[in-house]
C-alpha cells in the first residue's frame, strides 16, 4: 500500500536552534524526507538561523552530513538530496541582540505561509518571540513551534505562556509533543472513535485496569547534567505519558478538531485525583562504571529518579474506580512502548474450573514494532474436549497495510501539520497548566521528605517496589521484552 501525500501550501520556515543536535537528528531529515516524497511544494524555503557564523554553503554542507549520518543510504537519491539543498538557507541572529534579524527579515515573502520552530532552549522563547513581533518579521498568520520542557513547574509554564501570549494569539503557538505524531497514537482514535467495538466497553463496567509503558534502554549519557534537573517525572510523565493517558481516557469529542479534542484531554487532567505516597514508586539505576546513574549524572548524592511508576485514578462517571498504571524508565531491559487496556473477566464461565480465563488485552504498541494486537479466548485445536487457549489477534502496521508502506517520523507529520494550521496534536496552554498543576504537589512531596529512589540493576525491569505496586492489587505489570 502507498500512502496517499497531500502536498501543503508553498511556506518559509525558519528553523532557530539549527545547527543543534535535534535540528540535525529529527527536524531537518524530517523535512527532506517530506520533500522526496512530494509533500513540500516548489517555491518553498527552510532557513536555518543559529549563533554560528556559517555561510549558506556551510549549512548546506552540515544538512548533507545530517542526511547521510540519520537516514538509510537508499533514501539518498544524490538528485532529490541535490534539489532539497536548493531549498536552504542561513541567518547568522543573535537571540538577545541585534544581529541578523534585518538579514532574516529580509528572506521573508509576503505571500505564503510563515513558521518559526524555536529548537532551542526554553530561556530563549520569550527573546525570539519578542523579536520577531518587534521586527515585524511575524504576522498574525505566522505559527511558531515551541519544544519541551515547556516549563520546570506550574509558575515556570505559566510565565511562559504568558511572554508567548504578549507577542502571539493562542491559535499561532504550536507546542509540540512528538508522541502525538505516531501513527499509532493516531491510530488509538479511530480504533475507539470509528469502530462501535470497543467505546461501548470503554469504562469501568468493562475495563479492569490500564497499563502505559514508555520503557528505554539508554542512559542518561551526555544528559546527565540536564535530566538530573528534570528526572522522569518531569522528563516523560508530565508530558508524553500525561498525553496518552488522556488520549486513552477521554470522552468522545463532538468533531475531530483541534479545540474539541484539547478541551476533552484538559478534562481527564483535572479529573486526575492526587497521588499518595503508596501509589508511587521512583528508582535509580545503579550499575559499575557507565551504566551507574549518579556517575552520569555527576552528583554523587543526586535523589532524581531515573524510573518512575504510579497508579493514578481518574474521577468521573467513565473511569471511576479503574485504575490506571504508569511506568516509565531508563536502562531497562528493552525498549518499548505500548499502552495496554485489560478487560475484566466475564461474570459466569460455562467451561468449569480445568479452563482457566485469561484477561482479554487489547495492547497498543507504540514502538519498536508499532501495531496493535488484541488477546482472546479460543478453543484449543484437537479432539480432547473443550479445552481453551489465549490467542492475539495480531495487526502490524508493516503487515496488515505492506510491508513498502512508509510510515513518517511523527516530526515529519507534526511539522506538516504546523504548515496546514492544524493544531489538533498539539497542546493548548491550559493543557501544559493543568498538567504541571497535577505534577507539582507530587514533586514538592518528595523534596520535603527527601526521599531517595529505589536502586534498580541496569538491564531489569526496574525496581522491586514497582512489582510490588502492582502485586498487592493482585495484578502484574505486562513483560518488557
Amino acid at each position: 500500500m502507498v500512502a496517499r501525500v497531500i502536498p501543503v501550501e508553498c511556506f518559509d520556515l525558519v528553523v532557530f536552534g539549527a545547527t543543534g543536535d535535534l535540528a540535525r537528528r529529527k527536524i531537518l531529515p524530517g523535512l527532506f524526507r517530506r520533500w522526496k516524497e512530494g509533500q513540500i511544494p516548489e517555491g518553498s524555503a527552510i532557513v536555518g538561523a543559529a549563533r554560528s557564523s556559517f555561510t549558506r554553503d556551510d549549512f548546506r554542507t552540515l544538512v548533507q552530513e545530517a542526511l547521510t549520518e540519520f537516514l538509510p543510504e537508499t533514501e539518498l537519491d544524490p538528485a532529490v538530496v541535490a534539489s532539497f539543498l536548493d531549498l536552504l538557507d542561513y541567518v547568522t541572529i543573535d537571540a538577545r541582540g541585534t544581529a541578523g534579524w534585518e538579514d532574516l527579515a529580509a528572506k521573508m515573502r509576503p505571500d505564503v505561509v510563515r513558521a518559526f520552530y524555536f529548537s532551542v532552549a526554553p530561556a530563549l522563547f520569550g527573546d525570539l518571540a519578542q523579536r520577531l513581533h518587534e521586527r515585524g518579521i511575524a504576522h498574525r498568520q505566522s505559527r511558531i513551534v515551541v519544544e519541551k520542557p515547556f516549563g520546570n513547574d506550574l509558575t515556570s509554564a505559566r510565565a511562559l505562556n504568558q511572554i508567548l501570549a504578549e507577542f502571539f494569539k493562542e491559535d499561532q503557538i504550536y507546542r509540540i509533543d512528538h508522541y502525538l505524531g505516531k501513527e499509532t497514537v493516531q491510530n488509538l482514535m479511530a480504533v475507539r472513535f470509528a469502530n462501535i467495538l470497543f467505546e461501548p466497553l470503554w469504562n469501568s463496567q468493562f475495563v479492569d485496569h490500564v497499563q502505559i509503558t514508555v520503557a528505554e534502554t539508554v542512559g542518561v549519557g551526555g544528559r546527565g547534567e540536564y535530566y538530573d534537573k528534570s528526572g522522569a517525572m518531569r522528563d516523560m510523565v508530565q508530558n508524553h505519558m500525561m498525553q496518552l493517558l488522556c488520549l486513552i481516557a477521554m470522552e468522545p469529542p463532538h468533531c475531530f478538531e483541534p479545540d474539541a479534542m484539547r478541551d476533552e484531554k484538559l478534562k481527564v487532567i483535572r479529573a486526575l485525583d492526587p497521588v499518595t505516597p503508596a501509589e508511587i514508586v521512583r528508582g535509580q539505576y545503579k550499575g559499575k562504571g557507565g551504566d551507574d546513574y549518579l556517575t552520569e549524572c555527576g552528583d554523587p548524592a543526586s535523589r532524581t529518579e531515573s524510573f518512575i511508576a504510579l497508579k493514578l485514578h481518574v474521577s468521573n462517571w467513565r473511569w471511576k474506580g479503574t485504575p490506571f498504571y504508569l511506568r516509565t524508565g531508563k536502562r531497562l531491559k528493552s525498549r518499548a512502548s505500548e499502552i495496554a487496556v485489560s478487560f475484566k473477566e466475564p461474570p459466569h464461565s460455562i467451561f468449569g474450573e480445568s479452563n482457566q480465563w485469561r484477561e482479554n488485552v487489547l495492547v497498543i504498541r507504540l514502538q519498536p514494532d508499532e501495531g496493535m494486537d488484541l488477546r482472546v479466548m479460543i478453543k484449543e485445536p484437537g479432539p480432547g474436549g473443550m479445552r481453551l487457549k489465549d490467542v492475539a489477534l495480531d495487526m502490524s502496521f508493516a503487515e496488515a497495510l505492506g510491508s513498502d508502506l512508509d510510515i513518517p517520523d511523527a516530526y515529519e507529520r507534526l511539522i506538516m501539520d504546523v504548515i496546514r494550521g492544524n493544531q489538533t496534536l498539539f497542546m493548548r496552554g491550559d493543557e501544559v497548566e493543568a498538567a504541571w498543576a497535577w505534577v507539582d504537589p507530587v514533586i514538592a512531596a518528595w523534596e520535603k521528605h527527601g526521599d531517595q529512589p529505589e536502586p534498580y540493576e541496569p538491564g531489569s525491569t526496574g525496581p522491586e517496589g514497582a512489582l510490588m505496586l502492582m502485586h498487592k492489587d493482585g495484578r502484574r505489570w505486562r513483560e518488557i521484552r
